[in-house]
């Protein structure tokens, strides 16, 4: 048995270091999230999901993202795909140290007082998951071409009615600024 030891000693430390090793990875402890009601909602929690007790009651079909969203002003997180999936963002945001939910502060902006833009032309916006001026004054070129391309009847709207450069002045609160560069809201 010396001598089996002897010559084998190094498979045999290898095997225990890798046996460690898999025995960490298998029973090491988890980090357990536990959402409740009396904790502090988080943005995407603050639907119909986030109202419900019953765990049975909890699994019923909820609204999809775009119908919830038009109808609350808001987005993201029904369903239980949806609350997966914002408990994933924030943990993945809080270890990149990114704001994954800087999107979903306020309630929805009135699209149509934007020049340009009448219920049929916000109906498409909010199709997009564009809800408030911020958001709109926030676009990128690509994105506004993007957003352009899928507006149908409404394509080149966003660039000849400057509607990136009006929801900018609203987005900030600047109505004076808005009318002196576009008239009257």
């Amino acid at each position: 048995m010396a001598e089996l030891l002897g010559v084998y000693w190094p498979a045999i430390v290898l095997a225990l270091v890798l046996g460690a090793i898999v025995g960490f990875l298998l029973f090491r402890p988890r980090q357990r999230v536990r959402l409740s009601n009396e904790a502090q909602r988080r943005p995407h929690m603050t639907g119909e999901l986030a109202k419900k007790r019953d765990p049975i009651e909890a699994m019923r079909p909820v609204p999809t993202p775009v119908q919830a969203a038009r109808s609350e002003g808001r987005g993201e997180g029904r369903g239980l795909a949806g609350e997966v999936a914002a408990a994933v963002g924030d943990v993945s945001g809080e270890i990149l140290g990114i704001n994954v939910h800087g999107e979903l502060a306020g309630a929805a902006d009135n699209l149509q007082r934007l020049k340009g833009v009448g219920p049929k032309f916000a109906n498409l916006l909010h199709s997009q998951g564009i809800f408030r001026f911020d958001q709109i004054a926030r676009l990128t070129p690509n994105e506004v071409d993007r957003v352009d391309a899928s507006m149908g009847a409404f394509r080149g709207r966003f660039m000849r009615d400057r509607i990136v450069e009006q929801a900018d002045y609203l987005a900030r609160g600047d109505e004076d600024g808005y009318e002196r560069a576009f008239g009257k809201l």
